[in-house]
């Protein structure tokens, strides 16, 4: 129960800091290109993804 207790105290003093640290220049221009980050590795995975289901589908299809 108390690790219970500080991974949620952890939790909102991280939000707390990452809210206050993207109020100013730095902070915006880090989360800003986190978010990009994050947008490009997320499309990466989707067309993984697709890619991969189309392989399969065509491997389906041949059998």
């Amino acid at each position: 129960m108390k690790s219970l207790f500080l991974l949620t105290v952890g939790v909102v003093g991280g939000f707390a800091v990452a809210h206050q640290f993207n109020k100013t220049p730095r902070g915006q221009r880090f989360f800003g290109e986190l978010d990009g980050s994050v947008k490009s590795f997320r499309a990466a995975v989707v067309d993984g993804y697709k890619a991969r289901e189309a392989e399969l589908r065509t491997d389906r299809e041949e059998s």
